[in-house]
């Protein structure tokens, strides 16, 4: 039986009262922050900084586009803009082959050609041609003549040989007119001939209206050449004999045992096959000569000397033809030696242009 306790109670040791332990500031914040930063924060930082990054990254290639486009560069001085040249000589060439083919088609047009004009001259189609397709015909067509009238047009003058003209029956009456006109004539007529871009680029060409006869072109004078007059070529003089062998290994042997006659550093091609069998030198002409005396001597070494010739060649068939040449020769070793086969007679310098009028002149000393 537990004995019955009676009395009060030993009452508790006091406690004494704890001091509430010191909280740092933002104490009352829970475990959600951590270092200073709360995890929610954290993540929304993070989320702002992916943002931003993708941001740059799309807007990297625009922002340096405007960077580019914004640094001031130094304006280079304007291009002069080239003002439309005149066509090029192509365009001319074209236009001298078009206006052949037109004169030739022309020439022999008749009744019902109407159309093969068209394709040059657009307004032939409305053409009315008289006379029998083919009667007349041009032959050897050649442009004698190409100047150009505008930017682009050019005026085209092409000789022919018209045949099948028919003479005239009766005489003329007119004073100096020859009784009848010659069957084959060489006749001239120009065309105007307009060019123009085409497809491709290549260049396109019309002609603006039908051929015009016209006449020959004007001969020009004759210019004045370094040469004095023709002589007979003369077996003594050493030019002749120097021409003489030279020219019979160029136009007889084709070529053979050339060198020989020629200069040091000179080279020739000789035609081949030979197209002659025999040459005469008939005269010789020149640079500088005026007198006629005999020559038999051979100046110093290095002396040069233009000259023409002129000679007769005997052909395959017997026939000989005339020919002339311009030559340089130079003297080596007490002999004449072919410098070279010039392309043309050399032409002497124009006299100096006359004092203008008016102009001072030379100052003369007054006689008594």
């Amino acid at each position: 039986m537990r004995p019955l306790l009676t009395g009060r109670r030993k009452p508790a040791a006091p406690v004494e009262p704890q001091a509430p332990a010191e909280q740092e500031p933002g104490a009352e914040q829970d475990a959600g922050w951590v270092g200073g930063w709360s995890t929610g924060a954290q993540a929304n930082s993070a989320a702002m900084m992916r943002w931003l990054l993708w941001g740059l990254i799309v807007l990297g290639p625009l922002l340096g586009t405007l960077a580019y486009l914004s640094v001031p560069t130094t304006s280079a001085a304007p291009t002069p803009k080239t003002a439309p040249s005149a066509p090029a000589a192509s365009g001319g060439q074209g236009a001298a082959g078009f206006a052949t083919l037109f004169v030739a088609a022309y020439l022999s047009a008749g009744r019902g050609d109407e159309p093969k004009l068209a394709a040059y001259y657009p307004p032939a189609a409305n053409l009315q041609l008289d006379g029998v397709s083919g009667q007349h015909r041009g032959e050897q067509l050649t442009v004698v003549r190409l100047r150009q009238t505008d930017t682009s047009v050019w005026a085209v003058t092409v000789a022919a040989r018209v045949t099948g003209a028919t003479p005239s029956a009766s005489p003329s009456t007119q004073p100096g007119a020859s009784p009848n006109p010659a069957v084959d004539a060489v006749r001239c007529f120009q065309v105007p001939v307009a060019t123009a871009p085409g497809a491709g680029g290549a260049t396109a060409y019309t002609a603006l209206a039908l051929p015009a006869e016209v006449a020959a072109p004007e001969r020009a004078k004759t210019p004045d050449l370094v040469y004095g007059a023709m002589r007979p070529a003369l077996p003594s003089d050493p030019r002749t004999q120097a021409v003489t062998s030279f020219l019979a290994a160029y136009l007889t042997k084709a070529g053979a045992e050339l060198d020989r006659y020629l200069a040091p550093g000179t080279h020739l091609a000789a035609p081949s096959p030979a197209p002659y069998t025999g040459i005469a030198v008939d005269q010789l002409a020149v640079e500088g000569e005026t007198g006629g005396e005999p020559v038999v001597s051979v100046p110093g070494d290095g002396t040069t000397l233009r000259l023409l010739v002129t000679l007769r060649a005997t052909g395959q068939d017997g026939v000989r033809l005339p020919l002339t040449y311009a030559l340089t020769l130079k003297a080596r070793a007490g002999r004449w030696e072919i410098a070279s086969l010039d392309g043309a007679p050399a032409v002497a310098s124009p006299p100096p242009a006359p004092t203008a009028s008016g102009a001072p002149g030379p100052a003369t000393t007054p006689t008594a």
